[in-house]
């Protein structure tokens, strides 16, 4: 038990340290264009489908390895995890590289020229505002839901079954609605990219 209380200390630094790191960071990236500082790169447009699905493929690995652990299958649970995170990782990468390569898509802006006029915003209609709350639930859950992974990795890590047990049924149903809503998301903006 003692050394078990040892690994989550040991790990409580990283998680503290990338649950504020990976944010920032992202913002930070995410604000710099790389052709507004030299860098001659075309726009990374076939990565929103990819990434969109690549969450759909984490909604699915979590309800996966929920049934796995229900069904007392630990090891597929943990496989399932572990690649669970591995897609969460790999989506921000992809999402981080389209927004540093690629202009910023608006919703409803049908002329792709960078403002959503009235005319815009009355043919869009009221699923503006359905978009915008999927959107915003979606960004911030995604920033609350990266310590809580993290705390439930290393709980499983050192073990400590009781206590990732009671986090995850907190990180669960947040992770899986970030999952989830990103191909949502997706779907929504797509026809509004520039072509």
């Amino acid at each position: 038990m003692m050394e078990n209380n040892a690994i989550e200390k040991k790990y409580n630094k990283w998680i503290v340290l990338l649950s504020v790191a990976i944010p920032l960071v992202v913002v930070v990236l995410f604000s710099v264009k790389l052709k507004d500082i030299g860098f001659d790169v075309k726009p990374l447009s076939f990565l929103p489908p990819i990434y969109a699905a690549i969450n759909a493929i984490t909604a699915v690995l979590l309800i996966a390895a929920v049934q796995s652990i229900k069904a007392g299958k630990r090891i597929q649970h943990e496989r399932l995890m572990k690649i669970a995170i591995g897609c969460s990782v790999a989506f921000l990468a992809m999402y981080v590289a389209y927004h540093m390569t690629s202009g910023d898509t608006k919703f409803g802006d049908t002329n792709h020229n960078g403002i959503v006029e009235e005319a815009e915003k009355i043919a869009a209609g009221p699923i503006r505002y359905l978009y915008y709350f999927i959107l915003l639930t979606h960004i911030s859950l995604s920033v609350a839901v990266i310590p809580l992974v993290l705390i439930s990795y290393v709980r499983a890590l050192a073990e400590r079954f009781d206590r990732h047990k009671k986090i995850s049924k907190i990180t669960y149903p947040i992770w899986l609605y970030v999952a989830a809503t990103g191909p949502i998301v997706y779907l929504m903006i797509s026809p509004y990219y520039a072509s």
